[in-house]
């Protein structure tokens, strides 16, 4: 019988860091509809589903699961690809990708999917001592 990889974060652990990143991208979606007079949440799903969609693609490419919280090998690649993939699908299903547009959610994600999880390895680092 195989033993359990030691090394692995635990499954609470992963699960958390997966609902935080969706959770930050659907209220990303919503503060971007509300700040167009638009109506936060009629429409959310058509809003936040391509960068849902691409930030799942990033936690696959990546390999999220093995180090969630790690702020340089999951949280930037899963910044990028959930930019690059979001405006990607936005643009084959005929929603805008205008380069404020662009420009803005790229910070934006920035600052949430990679900026928690600075937050985190500082908190982190922090208790260690």
């Amino acid at each position: 019988m195989a033993s359990p990889d030691r090394s692995a974060p635990p499954t609470g652990q992963i699960l958390a860091a997966f609902g935080i990143d969706v959770v930050l991208v659907v209220i990303f979606a919503a503060i971007g509809r509300a700040s167009h007079d638009e109506a936060p949440i009629a429409g959310l799903a058509t809003t936040a589903g391509p960068f849902v969609a691409a930030l799942v693609l990033g936690w696959l490419l990546s390999l999220a699961w093995r180090a969630p919280r790690a702020v340089v090998r999951t949280g930037i690649p899963v910044w990028i690809v959930t930019v690059a993939g979001g405006m990607i699908l936005r643009a084959v299903t005929g929603q805008g990708v205008q380069v404020a547009f662009v420009i803005v959610a790229a910070s934006v994600l920035l600052l949430m999917l990679v900026g928690w999880r600075v937050v985190a390895a500082l908190v982190a680092r922090r208790r260690s001592r």
